[in-house]
This record gives C-alpha cells, structure tokens and sequence, in this order.
C-alpha cells in the first residue's frame, strides 16, 4: 500500500498559490493532480461539485480544506496535491474558515489510499510536525516533512487520562461507531484515523471498531452502530438516524475527538 510521500510527490506541492475564492483553490489543487497524472479537468469539476452538493464540509480543521470526489473514470491513479494559498480564502464553514491549505485527494478505490490518510492524520495531529509543515518554504522542504526527514521530535503535550478499564464496553459485543461524509473516503476516513489514534490510547480498540462511510450507506448501517461522528453539515444531511450524531468541528484534533467519545459512553 503506498505511502504518504509516495502518493504526494514534489510535483504536487505548490506554496504561495494565489486564489481569489475556495472554487479557485480547489481549482488549484485539481491542476496539480492533472499535471502529475492523476487526475483530469473533469476530477477537478467533480471535486467542485461535491462542495456545492454537500456544502463545506471537506474543511475539516482550521485552515484546512481536504479537497475530494467519488472514484470515476475521471480518477487515472491514486494520488494526492498540497497547496498552500497565498492568501487564505472563505470556503463557508462555520467555525473552520478561512482556510489557507488545500490537500486534495483523488483515488481509484476506497482502500488504497487508506495508509496514506492515516499518516496524514497523524502528522496533522501532531503540533510540531503541523507546525514543520506550515514553516517550509518550499515543496521539498514540505515533502520531507511528509516523508519523516524533515520532521521534528513530536513535543509531548499533556494527555488526558483514559478512563478506568471498567468503564470500557463490557461482554463479548464489539461496538461500532460510523465516521460519515459525502462520499465515504476522504474526510471519514480522516476522522476514522483520529478516532482510532483516540481508542488506542485508550485501550480500548478491541471494544470498539470504526467504520468510515457515506451518507447515504449510512442510513442504512445506522442501527449497527452506538453512534455516528461526522461534519455539522453532514449531520444535517442525515437527520434522524436512530443514533446519536455527534459533530466534530476540527478532524485533526485528539482532544476533541476525545471529548466527543467520553459524551458518547458518558465517561
């Protein structure tokens, strides 16, 4: 399975990029896949349209769009885009605007990207290596950072404690807990690996699986599930599911998405 420097090469990472609105930006992005064969124009009006279907839900932290559309023959290879805007721009979100980096993604499947984007996740949720990519001043620097050279020792911040193992799931059921987003493969599965860096920490992963899904899969999986996690716009999306739907506002955030799973189980 390929890695995240892998599936993000030099070429594919532009700094200073001038864009006058988010269609830009994500135009921006797109011509980066189509230039390092990845994608087409058409991709690039897909992952357009996915924001004016779904709404901003692709920013997913502060500053941060994860720019993506469905699989389709559009899509030449997995591969990824990094730009960082010259001048950040509004994308519409609630609480994550303005956002001045576009990562996008574009991918033949739902699964051979799935490393990459848990790296990914994991890097972003790391201040210093978050804070090493926001300082590089050009595409190598940036790829280094992504491939391990470039990264600086991770600055161990307090954690809050796991709760006690009796507080875990009990009996023999393992539970389930969906990450949902309007296509299944991009922001979910971003939010699936937060979620997961969370449980392990915990302690608990074996009490608890995480599926990352789409809206309209969803619905249907909805009652295997003690709760979904997912965007405020996505959240509106579904509607009444029969589980709780919590919102998570920065997808990179460990404390959040820990906060959000002590309200689920109460803990």
């Amino acid at each position: 399975m390929a890695t995240l420097s892998e599936l993000l090469p030099v070429d594919a990472i532009r700094l200073g990029v001038a864009a006058g609105d988010w269609r830009e930006a994500v135009r921006a992005a797109g011509d980066l896949l189509t230039a390092t064969g990845t994608g087409t124009d058409a991709y690039t009006a897909e992952m357009i349209g996915n924001v004016e279907e779904n709404g901003p839900y692709i920013v997913i932290a502060p500053g941060l769009a994860f720019a993506h559309a469905r699989p389709s023959p559009a899509v030449l290879r997995t591969g990824l885009s990094w730009v960082r805007l010259a001048e950040p721009v509004e994308f519409g979100h609630e609480s994550n605007d303005p956002v001045s980096l576009v990562v996008a993604l574009a991918a033949t499947d739902s699964s051979a990207h799935t490393a990459a984007m848990a790296g990914l996740a994991k890097l972003l949720a790391d201040p210093a290596a978050e804070r090493a990519l926001g300082e590089a001043s050009t595409p190598e620097a940036v790829h280094a950072v992504l491939a391990g050279g470039g990264r600086p020792e991770p600055v161990a911040a307090p954690e809050p404690a796991a709760p006690e193992p009796a507080a875990a799931p009990g009996g023999d059921a393992v539970h389930k807990i969906l990450t949902v987003c309007g296509n299944g493969l991009g922001t979910s599965l971003f939010l699936k690996n937060t979620l997961e860096q969370v449980l392990d920490r915990w302690g608990w992963s074996k009490h608890v699986t995480v599926e990352a899904t789409d809206t309209v899969s969803a619905k249907g999986k909805a009652s295997e599930a003690v709760a979904i996690l997912t965007s405020g716009e996505i959240a509106r999306t579904l509607g009444d599911v029969g589980v709780p739907v919590k919102v998570v506002e920065n997808f990179t955030s460990l404390s959040e998405v820990d906060s959000t799973l002590r309200d689920t189980y109460d803990v």
